[in-house]
């Protein structure tokens, strides 16, 4: 099983890292990252993601080409996803979409934080859509640049903390991280808080997996 994950921003060292955190899921797999050399350092808003889908298309020749069973886009805004599943030789997914499926069939009122104002509203929109509103508490912004987060420091990892606890407190039973940046944070939150964190890097792995056993 060959799983590819397209990072939509031009930061690679955020797509190491989530690749690292594919692979740690799912061991058994082959996970191969790209990254958008072209598109933005980071996706913060709507137009961060729509400067990001036509990089993110020029690279499906090269995933047919691949062979890729799965194509992953690892941005919780989903960016480009409608696009690249009707254009893509093989099922797409999206980290904020798989995430957002976890967080619905398991514990039925979950809560997502993320970075900057900016992305509330695209996730929002994004939930609305896949018919999960119903079980999203709120999305919450931290306050946070991704690039900020990806650097993980101390103080990052307290305020996310603290957005995650009040979170908790207005009744999620889960929290969405709601950035790939924070797949590499998600042991120390959820040590530091105590609440289910949901890692859409993690859960797309293992939905992935899922859908093409499926289709086999």
């Amino acid at each position: 099983m060959r799983l590819l994950y397209l990072n939509p921003n031009s930061t690679a060292s955020m797509t190491d890292d989530i690749v690292a955190a594919a692979r740690a899921a799912l061991p058994e797999a082959e996970i191969i990252g790209w990254t958008n050399t072209g598109g933005p350092p980071a996706i913060q808003g709507p137009k961060d993601g729509a400067e990001a889908v036509a990089g993110l298309r020029a690279m499906l020749p090269a995933a047919e080409a691949l062979a890729a069973d799965a194509i992953v886009i690892a941005c919780f805004d989903d960016t480009g996803l409608e696009e690249l599943r009707a254009a893509a030789h093989c099922p797409v997914i999206g980290i904020g979409q798989a995430a957002y499926t976890v967080g619905t069939l398991t514990y039925g009122a979950f809560a997502v934080v993320t970075t900057l104002p900016v992305s509330v509203p695209v996730l929002e929109g994004n939930i609305a859509r896949s018919g999960m509103s119903g079980a999203c508490l709120a999305v919450r912004a931290s306050g946070l640049p991704v690039l900020t987060v990806e650097e993980g420091s101390e103080a990052t990892r307290a305020r996310l903390a603290e957005e995650i606890t009040a979170a908790a407190g207005d009744g999620a039973r889960a929290v969405a991280l709601g950035c790939a940046g924070m797949a590499p944070l998600r042991a120390d939150l959820q040590a530091r808080t105590g609440v289910p964190l949901i890692d859409g890097v993690t859960a797309s792995a293992h939905l992935a997996r899922a859908i093409i056993a499926t289709l086999a």
